[in-house]
C-alpha cells in the first residue's frame, strides 16, 4: 500500500496494531499485573499473542463492549493493569457511557486500545471506520490519547502506556504502514517529534498522515518551500510549546489527520494557536462526512488524505 507516497523512500513496515500486539506480549512477560480483555476480535486487534502466552491473564468478553469496560475498570480498581481492546469504533462509540462513568470519572488505570481506526481499513466500510474516536477520547478528563505513526512508534507508545498511570487511549490502524522511525522511535508522551526542520510552513500530523507529511515536504522543497514536519503523536496532553514555536517561527501551520474535522488534532492545535500566537492555518482531514467502502488507497485519495492535499493546503497558507 503506497498511501500516495512517491517522493520519498520509506520501507513498508507492520501495521500499528501488529506492533502493539507484539509489544503487549513482551510487556506481559515483564509485569504480571497486566491483564488483557478483548471483544472477541483478538485476531484483529492482535491481542492474541498475549492471550496465547498468558491465558490465565486473558479474558474474551465477547461482542459486549460495555461489559468489557466494566470488567476492565473492576480489575483496575483491584490493582491490575487492564488493556481493553476492540475495533476503535466499537470501543469508543458503543461503550462511551461506561468509559465515561467507570474509567474517566474515577480516573482508573485502564488502557483502551482501538484498532481499525480511520478510513484506511478500506472494504470493511463506514460502520467499522472510527472517524470520531479522537474527539470522544480527548473529551474525557484525565485521558492520555496517542496516535502512533508506524510500527516502532506504536511499540514505544505501548510500553509508555503501560508505564504511565491513569486512563489511556491508543489508536491503531489495520494496514501496513511506512516505517518513519527506521532506527527506532525516540518517543516521549506529550512531546512532538520534529522529523524535519523548515521556516516557511509547519505540517503537524499523526498516524498515517506523518509519512504523507514527509512526502509533501519533499514536494514543497522542489518549489523552494521549506517545511517543518512534526509528528504530534500525543493529542492529549498536546505539546503546546512545539505548536507555539511553529506559529512563531514559520509563516503558517497545516494540520493533517485521518479523522473528522471536528474534535481531533486540528481542533487541539487551533486552540493553542488562537490563544498563544495566531497565524494562518489549513487542515487536511475527512471533513464533516463518513466515508464509503473501498480500497484504502482509493478512499484516501477520494477523501483528500494524500501528500498532494497537504501540498495544496501549505500553498493556501503561504498565499499572499
Amino acid at each position: 500500500m503506497s498511501f500516495g507516497i512517491t517522493r520519498i523512500e520509506l520501507q513498508e513496515g507492520p501495521a500499528t496494531r501488529n506492533a502493539f500486539g507484539d509489544a503487549l506480549a513482551e510487556a506481559g512477560g515483564r509485569d504480571e499485573r497486566i491483564v488483557v480483555l478483548d471483544g472477541d476480535v483478538h485476531n484483529s486487534t492482535m491481542t492474541g499473542a498475549f492471550m496465547e502466552r498468558f491465558p490465565q491473564r486473558s479474558y474474551n468478553v465477547g461482542i459486549a463492549e460495555s461489559n468489557l469496560i466494566g470488567i476492565a475498570s473492576g480489575l483496575a480498581a483491584c490493582g491490575r493493569i487492564p488493556v481493553a481492546a476492540s475495533f476503535s469504533t466499537f470501543l469508543l462509540a458503543n461503550a462511551f457511557d461506561q468509559i465515561r462513568m467507570s474509567v474517566a470519572f474515577p480516573n482508573l488505570n485502564v488502557k483502551l486500545v482501538g484498532s481499525h481506526a480511520g478510513i484506511s481499513i478500506g472494504e470493511d466500510g463506514p460502520s467499522q471506520m472510527a472517524v470520531e474516536d479522537i474527539a470522544l477520547a480527548t473529551s474525557l478528563p484525565g485521558f492520555t490519547v496517542v496516535v502512533p505513526a508506524d510500527g516502532p512508534s506504536a511499540k514505544a507508545a505501548t510500553q509508555a502506556m503501560l508505564e504511565r498511570s491513569g486512563p489511556f487511549f491508543l489508536r491503531c490502524g489495520r494496514p501496513k504502514v511506512p516505517v518513519v522511525y527506521g532506527n527506532g522511535a525516540e518517543f516521549h508522551l506529550g512531546k512532538a517529534t520534529q522529523l524535519r526542520d523548515g521556516d516557511d510552513v509547519t505540517v503537524i500530523a499523526n498516524g498515517i498522515m506523518v509519512a504523507m507529511a514527509l512526502d509533501a515536504a519533499e514536494g514543497l522543497a522542489e518549489h523552494g518551500i521549506s517545511t517543518r514536519v512534526l509528528d504530534m503523536h500525543t493529542v492529549k496532553p498536546l505539546d503546546t510549546a512545539a505548536v507555539e514555536r511553529a506559529a512563531n517561527e514559520t509563516r503558517g501551520i497545516v494540520v493533517a489527520e485521518e479523522h473528522l474535522c471536528w474534535g481531533g488534532l486540528g481542533a487541539a492545535v487551533s486552540m493553542v494557536v488562537a490563544e498563544r500566537h495566531p497565524t494562518r492555518m489549513a487542515f487536511v482531514n475527512l471533513g464533516d462526512t463518513y466515508a464509503t467502502s473501498g480500497k484504502p488507497d482509493e478512499l484516501l485519495a477520494q477523501f483528500g488524505l494524500t501528500p498532494d492535499a497537504i501540498i495544496d493546503a501549505a500553498r493556501r497558507v503561504l498565499k499572499d
